[in-house]
């Protein structure tokens, strides 16, 4: 079978679906990540075909334009999808359209509504990739929604009201794309809807360790465990060597989130791992290094982040999952959108801190979460058996299965 995976976002959106990609492939099925250029290599590595598309997200978001977008709330974002992605939106449709045309199935995000263009252009069935706990439920509000709970109702009614704000502020853009370059007729309502009365399957990269599966989900909904991707990958030299020459050290990076001024953030960041006692691997910092703290570019959390004493990072869903696979304890300072439910996750399964929002961070407030991160055994030997069992789980193999594949 030919399986297309549509992998549009970050690094963290992009390698769960490349270890996807590669599950398939393994059980002897062609599988093409449809992904940014830059991660051609990352796809390729993994012995998939690659169609890269031009439209690099990674490129917006560093903007400065991008993070202003990014910094403008749930509405603000959507508004800023159409203002911002519209003007790209044609060729990269085009892109994706060619990579999909001869696909036996597509596995696609849910924003946009790729997935159900696809099926409806050419007839083959589509199945969903959620990164983060997205079908409604009683239980816990929409990610995207900054509270711990709304009641069962209120909960339920926050993911219509999401789903409905981004339909509202999209669904123009997205019909004159259908109608433009897939020769499509308007959408007759979201494509959320469409795909809950078809009953399409969404496959949830999420461990039911990390958040319980919600009894009110239906049965096509599969909350499978995280999609890690195992990698040979060897770090450079000098960080090895940093890591041989002293204790375990804490990372800190926000992945392709950029704070307002880098720079001074940097310097936060370095007082307070002094204050706390610790050493620092500062991943995409604007620091020029000492003897205490090492700058790096990319580098695999997979094998970085278990040789950690804890790990400071946004609260990205793909970051989140590594540190929690890794077993050490984690502080979350998030950003936007669904970083919040990730820190306030990890605080309530004890593998980390309270989490710190990015405009709260000061010497003082990160050096004590730190601190703490490091030196409570209660909350280390938590982060540890929570790794343990999330290294025990086979996600993709799940995922596999869901899909009858």
């Amino acid at each position: 079978m030919r399986v297309a995976v549509l992998a549009f976002g970050s690094r963290g959106d992009t390698q769960p679906c490349v270890a996807l990609g590669a599950g398939l492939a393994a059980r002897g099925h062609q599988v093409t990540v449809v992904a940014a250029a830059r991660y051609g290599g990352l796809v390729e590595e993994a012995g998939l075909g690659s169609a890269p598309i031009s439209v690099d997200p990674l490129k917006i978001v560093e903007s400065e334009e991008g993070q202003a977008w990014l910094r403008s709330g749930p509405a603000g974002f959507v508004r800023g999808f159409r203002r911002i992605v519209e003007p790209l939106a044609e060729r990269l449709v085009a892109e994706v359209d060619a990579a999909c045309s001869g696909a036996d199935l597509v596995l696609s995000p849910a924003l946009g509504g790729f997935g159900h263009h696809f099926s409806e252009r050419y007839g083959m069935p589509y199945a969903l990739l959620h990164f983060q706990p997205s079908e409604p439920t009683g239980a816990f509000p929409n990610p995207l929604v900054p509270l711990r709970t709304l009641g069962r109702a209120g909960n339920r009614a926050s993911y219509a009201l999401v789903e409905g704000v981004s339909w509202l502020l999209l669904g123009r853009m997205v019909n004159r794309v259908r109608g433009r370059v897939l020769a499509l007729g308007p959408m007759r309502g979201s494509p959320f809807r469409q795909a809950r009365a078809g009953r399409v399957p969404v496959l949830c990269g999420v461990s039911p360790s990390v958040v319980a599966r919600p009894v009110d989900w239906p049965g096509y909904v599969h909350l499978t465990g995280f999609w890690p991707l195992e990698r040979a990958w060897a770090p450079a030299p000098e960080l090895a060597a940093f890591l041989d020459a002293g204790p375990p050290p804490v990372y800190v990076g926000f992945g392709s989130m950029v704070p307002a001024d880098p720079g001074a953030m940097a310097e936060t960041v370095v007082a307070a791992l002094r204050r706390a006692g610790v050493r620092g691997v500062l991943q995409g910092m604007p620091y020029g290094g000492a003897e205490d703290m090492f700058v790096t570019g990319d580098a695999d959390h997979g094998w970085l982040f278990p040789r950690m004493a804890a790990v400071v990072h946004h609260g990205g869903a793909g970051t989140t999952g590594s540190g929690l696979r890794a077993g050490v304890p984690g502080v979350v300072c998030p950003f936007f959108s669904d970083q919040p439910f990730w820190g306030a996750r990890v605080a309530l399964l004890g593998a980390g801190t309270a989490p710190l929002p990015v405009r709260k961070v000061t010497v003082e407030a990160l050096a004590g979460r730190v601190a703490q991160a490091v030196r409570d055994g209660r909350m280390r030997a938590a982060a540890a058996r929570l790794g343990e069992r999330l290294r025990a789980e086979d996600g993709v193999g799940r995922a596999c299965e869901a899909l009858g594949v």
